[in-house]
């Protein structure tokens, strides 16, 4: 039996991404950091939310939770509070984590709640017929930008630190053994943690936006995209367009558990401070 096949559900298969997508590589990104880790599966709680990538739980042998479009980290929270022991992984994409789930993203990084949050960046919706989305970049084209988009996109990474979180990291499925270290990186930490994942959409975005293979797609993520250690470096100028990859923000945090239960505590002990 291989790494994989411990880890999933093979009767799951095949699977419903399209050919070329890189959900498949960020997916066993995510079993390698496990395995290496050493956790047992019946310990690991993973939920997601709606599209593309909020299918991967569903070939994962854990426990599970398939959960409403952007609602995934509510859910993963009340897992969380009910079983601190447990480790709970949401895997979203840049629409589901952004816009419909963003109020939540937003306020889990504040709580600085121990929950990792894996963040498959695609720049588009995928998996509802092709429409821009928070991280669309400006220009680019979709069906509902057909003329290119307008709107200024968002800095998941940059949104999770500024909120509140422990730990901020970002990666490609092009660098797929740098990813699977940031995975474990952020699953280890104590508190909200994310992993930005680049991940090809040739079929939604690749073919509307001059990628059109996802050979392409990957070798445009080879090309723009700098290691943080080298982007420390370098001036605003040569940073324009490229995209940063590593650890961004790792710091140490009161975590959100821990203080409801030491709250707990000394209420019920009849403590006033």
């Amino acid at each position: 039996m291989s790494v994989y096949e411990k880890y999933m559900r093979v009767e799951k298969f095949p699977h419903i991404w399209c050919s070329g997508c890189g959900d498949g590589t960020a997916m066993k990104a995510i079993i390698r950091a496990i395995d290496r880790i050493g956790l047992e599966k019946d310990k690991i709680a993973m939920v997601s939310g709606i599209g593309c990538s909020s299918r991967t739980p569903g070939y994962l042998d854990f426990n599970t939770l398939h959960t409403t479009h952007g609602r995934a980290l509510p859910f993963a929270t009340g897992v969380k509070m009910a079983k601190p022991e447990m480790t709970v992984i949401v895997v979203s994409g840049d629409g589901d984590a952004t816009a419909i789930g963003g109020n939540h993203f937003i306020h889990s990084a504040r709580r600085n709640i121990d929950i990792t949050m894996l963040i498959y960046n695609n720049f588009i919706y995928g998996m509802t017929g092709g429409q821009y989305s928070p991280t669309t970049p400006l220009g680019h084209l979709a069906t509902t930008a057909p003329y290119g988009n307008i709107e200024p996109s968002f800095d998941i990474c940059g949104l999770a630190i500024t909120a509140g979180a422990s730990f901020a990291a970002r990666g490609t499925v092009y660098h797929a053994v740098a990813l699977d270290k940031l995975i474990e990186q952020a699953i280890r930490k104590k508190g909200f943690s994310i992993v930005e994942i680049f991940s090809q959409c040739p079929t939604a975005y690749g073919r509307r936006n001059k990628q059109a293979t996802p050979v392409d797609m990957m070798n445009w993520y080879k090309d723009n995209t700098v290691p943080s250690s080298k982007a420390k470096t370098m001036s605003p100028e040569e940073l324009q367009g490229k995209l940063v990859t590593g650890v961004l923000h790792d710091v140490e945090k009161p975590e959100y558990t821990e203080q409801y239960a030491r709250l707990i505590e000394r209420v019920q002990g009849g403590k006033s401070n």
